[in-house]
């Protein structure tokens, strides 16, 4: 009992007339959340299946896809169960959980992008090194890596930031990201330090990084014949469409916080929901139609359903 007692709550802001739109709010979000759900495991399942599909490229492609799924369950089913309450509170423990899972799995993102663009630079700049270079033990080594590094990277920052005095309790937000900040009654140097080297290990060197080996493929494409250029068009097109797409909604993301009080609160919320509805849709839609051999599997997948639908009829 006592510590329950105990429990700091936050209130979550961000939120715009749930009363009148709870309904609404949770039909949208939980449509999203099931088609984010399947669109995304559709393609992990077909990657799984067949064997023309288990290659690095898209077993790196899987892992992204994965990685979205957990990003959306993080944020959707807190938001439903919002619009569903009378109050839009959480827990700061939980709050801190949230935050914690939201930036990781961030991190995750942009990591697994690296080592994406990476995987394609072996393919096109150095294809005679490309199977012992992308060994099965070199895909495990980068998948780890991905989910671990980030993960033992902000595991310090949350437990730095769940042990401190909070003098506000109410976030402008509908989750709990680094608006956190805001509640603290004392603003932490060290806080404030540790994120900058944070931000600048999982966003800052792995875009570098994409940005130096994109340019050395069309370095490599520009000297070579049509047929490299059409099969860097095709692997790498999409690669770049997410990076470019995840890249602003996260600029947003950040900038949205530094200057939350300049933003008006029912343009801060549909931007916020662009955030998480947009990207985790967009990276199926994207590799499902642009890269052509799960596009293949994909058009097989739906006639078969098509046709057995028929034959039941």
């Amino acid at each position: 009992m006592d510590e329950e007692l105990n429990v700091t709550y936050i209130t979550l802001g961000g939120h715009v007339e749930v009363p009148k739109y709870r309904y609404l709010y949770f039909m949208i979000v939980f449509i999203a959340y099931i088609l984010i759900i399947c669109s995304n495991s559709t393609i992990v399942y077909l990657i799984g299946i067949h064997q023309n599909l288990h290659e690095p490229m898209y077993i790196f492609i899987a892992a992204l896809l994965i990685n979205t799924v957990l990003l959306s369950t993080n944020i959707y089913p807190k938001l439903l169960i919002d619009f569903l309450s009378e109050k839009q509170i959480i827990s700061y423990k939980a709050c801190v959980l949230q935050y914690f899972m939201f930036y990781t799995l961030i991190g995750s993102e942009f990591l697994l992008l690296a080592v994406m663009a990476y995987d394609r630079y072996v393919s096109i700049c150095k294809p005679l090194q490309y199977p012992t270079i992308m060994r099965k033990t070199t895909i495990i080594v980068f998948l780890a890596l991905a989910w671990l590094f980030p993960a033992c990277q902000l595991v310090g920052l949350a437990t730095i930031s769940a042990n401190q005095k909070l003098c506000d309790f109410t976030l402008k937000v509908i989750y709990c990201n680094n608006s956190i900040y805001s509640l603290f009654c004392v603003s932490s140097r060290a806080i404030s330090i540790y994120g900058v080297v944070i931000f600048v290990n999982l966003g800052g060197l792995p875009v570098l990084f994409i940005v130096f080996t994109y340019t050395r493929i069309l370095m490599i494409c520009y000297q070579s014949c049509g047929e490299v250029k059409k099969k860097a068009a095709q692997t790498c097109l999409p690669h770049l469409l997410v990076l470019i797409n995840y890249f602003f909604l996260i600029a947003y993301d950040v900038i949205s916080v530094r200057l939350e009080s300049d933003f008006p609160k029912t343009v801060r919320l549909i931007m916020t929901l662009q955030l998480v509805l947009y990207n985790p849709l967009f990276n199926p839609i994207v590799y499902g139609l642009k890269m052509k051999e799960i596009s293949k599997h994909l058009k097989r997948l739906f006639c078969q359903d098509k046709k057995n639908l028929c034959c039941q009829d």
